[in-house]
């Protein structure tokens, strides 16, 4: 397959800088100077029609003046000359190019048109433009420095993509002498055409990066966005910090749940969902970085601190408590070998304080025992510089343990002393830190990185496995309330659009005088509930519009009147539709819970689940996150509430239904996935019991759908596409199943891949493999629906499948075109399998709004070629390689 569409940017080989000078203060100059002084060793053409000449090098009026093929063109030009400069850079095979200038988007509206003007002028070639209004990109392991900063970077392991040089340029500084290095480091401006997802792509498979820093202001494209992160975080690690993380929501909240949740709770839950971290400063940023790629990886949280100090252990102790990191319970096997090796002093308890006097072979002894014991999943060990402390000797005897398996972080604290050991701990990779709370706090990113790891591998469907919902039935209920000009169903169309999709509601019935009222309380039977019917009023209790247990006819008449004049006093501007009446729900054992919808503007719709009630906005208990979700991501986001403790057994109330809230939240996310209309939804109070779970009171806002071809457009995170599973039967009475991939067919596709012939192996991965890598598999299986697509056909019984044959695609930046693959079993070629793969990824493809399809076939492979032509494919000679046709057509 052909290189990525950002090598020409990551690993350029001649750069011609576009507004070059010999002027040290000039950013063209500064650019010059810092390619050379970095020792890059590829070509450098300085173009500037000003100069014959930059000191030693001839200066090229354009581009189209210089010999050779440019791979990389650095503009430092003013901003209404870079569409043209870029145009031309286009027409002559530039391949990336780096708009250092300002003056676009930032600028006002002239700005603006210029930015497109630059992203037209770019989109013909090909060409791909880091910028504008950046600082830049640096390759230390290439000495490419294309930046104009004042900074050199160290070379090492680590990726840094920022929205802001001025960042870069302040990490930069930070990280020399604190001997950081990066394998990346990219500014990205104002990403008119290259963004993160772009970048994200590269980094996933770059041989020279082990963890990606992200800072993030401000994410244009969410879908990307998600399906970058989650395609590197499937990789390496990634450490994501944001800016502006209280800033005010940018649109007016009607709803409890509007009003509740901001931007940076879904801006969270979209990290977690991709399998990411969050750090909150820059000190965590490179704290997180450094355990991360160090490659540990917890498989639990109870952690062991050791050190020949009292004080410092507890201080990591108060620290993971605050984190709900545990504290290790000792066996008494490990207490009664540890009493061999250590001084009768010692407290027999975790913290395990080995005394001030401890040489390197007690540090390693004590060290020793403890990660052998079961109970201890990780473990921090701290030093202070005391007066008989040999702080390098403690390192490299801690460094020969640490080897042997689980999780080990260092603490060596002070500055002079320890300064070796630190040294000594970097050339090793065991992650180390100034103060035992940083430790601490690095051990809990170990454990934030695993959780989301497993909520990373969650594909969740649009629709559950329970009763169908009556998707059709919600959608006319929602067009008659937009065919009448409104944004806001009434109580009962709430409920209505409820229970068409199978979530259990507290009946109500409208009345429009006192006397409608009374028929409808013997109606519903004593005691009811009254509440002002307006859809303009979100919150009705605030204007005197809810009254409860009412248990007499007398009092139904007297409550309706009162209801009317309350709010009218209080709310003379609302529109009254009259009052609501339900029964009272039984709260015995209840709790009151709420389920909210908000529309984020980037990240479309998400789901929040926390304590309900009128005390909502002050108790302010919530946790949110991302549609779609399963058992398991439900099961999360309930856990991450502070009313959690109380859904199980409290005092008197035994547990509540955990299925059937289970169930509602499932439905809820359903709901969300099928109507792109809802903006926002309250679901307070949710009433749950150990009898079930009922709604009390429900609202919507809704919106007309902008009616994209793709259901799922208004989604940040593509269900699993259930729908494009299909069934089929070979001539012979065979049953067939071609479905989506899905994370959890690794093996699966580790046994296919292991039972293919060499030379099926080879026209496939153009090389003879003994077995997928765990990357491969990685790759090759937890994908990304909305970008790509792969159709396995299985065999077998269903939780036993055989993988039969394999048809995949990826498409490419422009969003436009994709590359596809395809592989079946030996034993089982020539019985169509192949075709229907293939019409099933083509299909597929053509929805998605893909309208080329290329591959690659060696010419060997007579069968696939013939496959493909009778498929209405074109092949061609593929320029560097005569044995391979490339085969393409348009969808």
């Amino acid at each position: 397959m052909p290189t990525h569409t950002l090598e020409a940017l990551f690993a350029a080989e001649r750069i011609a800088i576009i507004g070059a000078s010999p002027r040290a203060d000039a950013v063209g100059g500064r650019l010059l100077r810092n390619l050379v002084e970095a020792g890059y060793q590829g070509r450098i053409h300085p173009v500037n029609p000003k100069y014959a000449r930059i000191g030693r090098r001839r200066c090229y009026p354009d581009v189209a003046a210089i010999e050779e093929h440019v791979d990389l063109a650095v503009i430092a030009t003013p901003a209404a000359s870079v569409p043209a400069i870029l145009r031309q850079c286009g027409e002559h095979g530039v391949g990336a190019a780096i708009v250092v200038s300002a003056g676009f988007a930032e600028s006002g509206p002239e700005g603006r048109q210029l930015q497109l003007d630059l992203i037209e002028a770019a989109r013909p070639s090909g060409l791909r433009v880091l910028g504008p209004n950046c600082l830049g990109l640096i390759r230390p392991h290439l000495h490419l420095n294309a930046t104009f900063s004042n900074n050199q970077a160290l070379p090492g392991d680590v990726a840094l993509v920022s929205q802001s040089g001025a960042l870069c340029t302040a990490i930069l500084d930070w990280a020399e002498p604190n001997q950081v290095g990066f394998s990346a480091v990219v500014s990205m401006g104002d990403a008119a055409d290259v963004d993160f997802g772009d970048i994200l792509d590269y980094l996933a498979l770059d041989v020279h990066t082990r963890s990606i820093l992200l800072y993030v202001e401000g994410v244009q494209d969410a879908r990307r966005f998600i399906s970058g992160l989650r395609a590197a975080a499937r990789m390496k690690p990634v450490i994501v910090i944001k800016a502006g993380r209280h800033a005010a929501g940018s649109r007016a909240a009607s709803s409890h749940t509007g009003a509740l949740v901001g931007a940076d709770d879904v801006f969270n839950a979209a990290l977690e969902r991709a399998g990411v971290v969050r750090a909150y400063s820059i000190e965590q940023l490179f704290s997180a970085a450094q355990i991360l790629s160090s490659g540990h990886r917890l498989h639990g949280n109870r952690l062991l601190i050791l050190g020949n100090a009292g004080g410092p252990g507890v201080l990591a102790t108060d620290r993971a408590s605050e984190l709900d990191l545990a504290l290790a319970q000792l066996a008494p096997e490990t207490i009664e070998a540890l009493d061999a090796v250590l001084p009768a002093q010692w407290p027999r308890a975790n913290p395990v304080d080995i005394l001030g006097d401890a040489e390197p072979a007690r540090y390693a002894k004590a060290l020793d025992i403890c990660l052998a014991d079961p109970g201890v999943d990780a473990a921090l060990v701290i030093l202070t510089p005391q007066g008989m402390t040999d702080p390098l000797g403690c390192a490299e005897a801690v460094i020969g343990v640490a080897r042997r398996g689980k999780p080990v972080t260092a603490c060596w604290m002070g500055q002079k002393q320890v300064a070796p050991a630190w040294s000594r701990f970097a050339e090793a990779h065991l992650p180390y830190f100034h103060t035992p709370e940083a430790a601490i706090e690095a051990l809990d990113y170990l454990a934030k990185y695993q959780r989301n790891q497993h909520l990373l591998l969650q594909v969740p469907g649009s629709l559950s496995q329970h009763a169908e919902p009556d998707i059709e039935g919600a959608r006319m209920i929602i067009e008659g309330v937009l065919n009448e000009g409104r944004d806001t169903l009434s109580t009962q169309e709430s409920k209505a659009l409820l229970t068409a999709f199978r979530i259990p509601v507290m009946p109500a019935m409208l009345a429009r005088n006192a006397n409608e009222a009374l028929v409808a309380a013997e109606t519903l039977g004593f005691p009811v509930a009254m509440k002002i019917a307006s859809h303009t009023l979100s919150h009705k209790s605030d204007a005197g519009g809810v009254h409860l247990d009412i248990r007499t006819p007398a009092a139904v008449r007297a409550a309706y009147r009162e209801l009317l004049d309350d709010v009218r006093r209080a709310r003379p501007d609302a529109d009254i539709d009259g009052v609501t009446l339900e029964r009272m729900a039984d709260t015995r054992n209840g709790r009151e819970l709420i389920i909210g919808v908000v529309r984020d503007p980037v990240f479309g719709p998400a789901i929040s689940f926390g304590a309900g009630g009128t005390q909502v906005e002050i108790l302010k208990d919530r946790a949110v996150a991302l549609p779609p979700l399963n058992t398991l991501l439900i099961d999360s986001l309930i856990e991450r509430t502070r009313v959690a403790c109380l859904l199980h057994d409290f005092r008197q109330m035994p547990a509540i239904d955990h299925a059937a809230l289970v169930r509602v939240l499932h439905r809820i996310s359903e709901l969300v996935c099928e109507l792109p209309e809802i903006l926002e939804m309250d679901i307070n109070p949710l009433i749950a019991s150990d009898r079930g779970v009922i709604a009390v009171d429900a609202r919507f806002v809704i919106a007309p759908s902008p009616g994209d071809a793709d259901p799922y457009a208004h989604m940040a995170i593509h269900p699993y596409p259930v729908h494009l599973a299909q069934r089929w039967q070979l001539p012979d009475g065979t049953d067939l199943r071609i479905r989506p991939i899905r994370p959890e067919d690794a093996q699966v596709e580790q046994s296919f891949v292991l039972g293919l012939s060499e030379e099926s192996k080879y026209f496939r991965f153009r090389q003879t493999l003994n077995a997928l890598t765990p990357e491969m598999l990685v790759r090759f299986t937890q994908i990304d629906y909305d970008r790509e697509m792969a159709f396995i056909a299985v065999t077998g019984p269903e939780d036993a499948e055989i993988e039969i044959g394999v048809s995949r695609y990826i498409a490419n930046p422009d969003r436009e075109s994709c590359e596809f693959a395809l592989v079946v079993a030996d034993d089982w070629q020539r019985k169509g399998i192949g075709t229907r793969l293939m019409e099933a990824l083509m299909r597929t493809a053509h929805d998605r709004g893909l309208r080329h399809m290329e591959g690659e076939v060696v010419m060997r492979n007579q069968a696939m070629l013939a496959l493909v032509t009778r498929l209405g494919f074109d092949r061609r000679p593929h320029p560097d390689d005569p044995e391979v046709r490339i085969v393409s057509r348009t969808l």
